[in-house]
């Protein structure tokens, strides 16, 4: 790998200022790649390598100015426009949201033989109608809760088909199943708001899949030389290791303070967007409803006291989640599959 004196900064800033081009990096490899989940991981001897510790530190750096910004004065008058130029949206998210998970089941029905998410193959004919009575019950706000427990009994059927590591991809479907239940219902679980729920979902998701970009870094290489452009020009093996650290970094502040996390969500708008211009339909189908879920969190005025612990805390929350996902998906990995 070459050395972060040269490319370091400037990659890591291309990949968080060019979404248009670094949307590739996010796209879901399983859709388009050969991969094999049983298989040997990177070894974390190689991931942990200076190149990685630099761009954590360069995130960790990003992260404290976002913070920094929003516990300014700045940071209000940024949150007050933010919030008048988003106020038509958030008045009608729910709808929004409500046509998008449409949209998606929709289109898992027309091309059959999927469960939630296009690698995820049946070959159980009812399943999608289930999901086309699925879309049809989005209609009406009382049927939410129908919708909620069909895409929770999907979800287990696909674990019982296919693992629940390789679910572990996907805890944003049992966010968007709270999402709706919830709404539907009228109700909070345990005080944490319908969309808070959705959040925390759509960022585990997100964090989980970074791992995995370190962890199995050539399933990605296929697409890296069919668009070598994507890459800024540099060797796969780094690219990946900065791709992995931008969608760690953006999914975490999903999970911080309000303007920190509605900045998170717009540039992981734009990467996700960015991605279905380059990889086509499958791709809009796939990252739909984790679209919606991040404008759902882009428009979301909750107010909430931002302190100056909130910046001090930042790396050291940040770190405690890089090791536990890190840990979690190695070590779960290691007893589901048993490879060193």
């Amino acid at each position: 790998m070459r050395s972060l004196r040269t490319l370091g900064l400037p990659l890591l800033a291309g990949l968080l200022v060019n979404t248009w081009s670094s949307g590739a990096a996010l796209a879901h490899v399983k859709w388009f790649c050969a991969y094999d989940l049983a298989g040997a991981p990177r070894g974390l001897e190689q991931v942990l390598c200076p190149d990685f510790e630099k761009f954590v530190a360069l995130s960790i750096g990003a992260l404290i100015l976002g913070c920094y910004l929003e516990y300014s004065s700045a940071g209000g008058v940024l949150l007050h426009s933010l919030n008048r130029s988003t106020a038509w949206i958030r008045a009608n998210i729910e709808t929004i949201f409500r046509a998008t998970a449409g949209f998606f089941l929709v289109s898992l029905w027309n091309l059959g033989g999927t469960i939630l998410t296009p690698e995820l193959k049946t070959d159980l004919d009812f399943i999608p109608w289930i999901q086309l009575g699925m879309a049809a019950c989005l209609l009406w706000r009382r049927t939410l809760p129908v919708v909620s427990v069909g895409i929770v009994g999907l979800f287990a059927y696909a674990v019982s088909k296919y693992g629940a590591f390789h679910l572990a991809d996907y805890p944003v479907f049992l966010g968007v199943a709270a999402y709706l239940a919830l709404t539907g219902l009228g109700r909070t679980l345990w005080g944490a708001r319908p969309v808070d729920v959705m959040r925390w979902s759509a960022s585990i998701t997100l964090m989980w899949a970074s791992v995995e970009k370190w962890a199995f870094p050539y399933w990605s290489f296929p697409l890296l030389e069919q668009k070598p452009e994507i890459a800024f020009g540099f060797d796969a093996e780094t690219y990946m290791l900065a791709a992995g650290v931008v969608e760690f970094v953006l999914a975490f502040a999903l999970i911080w303070t309000p303007l920190v996390r509605r900045a998170a969500a717009a540039m992981l708008i734009g990467i996700f967007i960015s991605a279905v211009f380059a990889f086509g339909k499958i791709d809009a189908i796939g990252h739909a409803l984790i679209i919606a879920a991040l404008l759902a969190v882009l428009v979301d005025d909750a107010p909430a006291k931002v302190r100056v612990r909130h910046v001090a805390l930042a790396p050291l929350a940040y770190g405690a989640a890089l090791a536990l996902f890190m840990l979690v998906y190695y070590e779960g990995h290691r007893v589901v599959f048993n490879v060193i």
